[in-house]
């Protein structure tokens, strides 16, 4: 596995400007990651500025393991829908300009969604998850979706999209904590989960139960319960157990820290980024 951050854990950084793109990616090189996952957040990645980032990670010696984006293909008019479709794939030219292997795109949204509406959607889903990781296969960059968004983040409807498009470019971004959105046990459905992933996302979380009134930095989940981002392996999700489930599976792709905390995001991150090193070298050895 490989072990790095992805840049919209410093997101407070880059846009007080405490940190640069390039300071970024030299702060993750330092503090032993080994790639950084490239999210457009807090700065601006076109065609131009794409190979500028390449050609400093690799000054740096630091991988670029990824690149994502939002997306969403949920939408009722076909001419917003052949637009998005043509946006995500001039990121795809973007993603190839940085270099990377793999892509992230978001495929659905809708804040009134239920799963009858999934089920009469997921055609027109798949079908733009399909297109896109054609043309991405052509620059050989496997393309993925991620378990976000409360419409398209539980486990279920995920597979059900992965295994509509059918294709063995399109792969899945888990990220471990965001089952907490769905009230889901976060690792059952790691483990349901995990045989689909091309990249793997550590992030933890604070649980409430719903009683406890929504405060700053609280967000409610689908079944009432408040949620608040936590420095990984300080909050409520078992991210012990997650992170044994991983080593055990032999994952062998990304792993990237996720930082969405009110604490310092810098400190958050090297705090976060040392205890999934620790624990993964734990479970490897114990699994070895």
């Amino acid at each position: 596995m490989m072990i790095g951050v992805s840049s919209y854990s410093l997101l407070q950084a880059l846009r007080s400007e405490e940190l640069t793109v390039v300071s970024m990616m030299q702060w993750i090189k330092q503090m032993g990651g080994t790639h950084v996952e490239i999210v457009p957040h807090g700065f601006e990645v076109t065609l131009d500025t794409a190979s500028d980032i390449r050609e400093q990670a690799e000054a740096i010696g630091l991988e670029i393991s990824n690149y994502a984006i939002s997306a969403n293909f949920a939408v009722d008019d076909q001419q917003k829908y052949q637009e998005e479709l043509q946006r995500v794939k001039h990121h795809v030219d973007i993603a190839h300009a940085l270099g990377v292997k793999h892509m992230r795109h978001d495929a659905a949204s809708r804040a009134d969604g239920t799963i009858t509406t999934f089920i009469n959607e997921l055609d027109q889903i798949a079908h733009a998850c399909r297109e896109i990781t054609e043309y991405a296969d052509t620059f050989g960059i496997v393309t993925s979706i991620e378990n976000h968004g409360f419409y398209l983040q539980g486990s279920d409807r995920v597979i059900a999209l992965l295994d509509r498009v059918n294709h063995p470019n399109f792969r899945l971004t888990l990220d471990v904590g965001n089952f907490a959105c769905t009230d889901e046990d976060t690792a059952i459905a790691v483990k349901k989960c995990l045989p689909y992933a091309s990249m793997v996302h550590i992030k933890d979380f604070y649980v409430r139960e719903k009683n406890e009134a929504l405060q700053k930095g609280w967000i409610e989940t689908a079944g009432g319960k408040k949620i608040r981002g936590s420095i990984v392996g300080q909050g409520d999700l078992p991210i012990d157990e997650i992170l044994s489930i991983i080593a055990e599976s032999n994952y062998d792709s990304w792993v990237s820290i996720e930082f969405e905390g009110m604490e310092d995001c810098i400190e958050g991150t090297a705090t976060g980024l040392a205890f999934v090193v620790q624990g993964i070298k734990k479970e490897v050895s114990s699994h070895a």
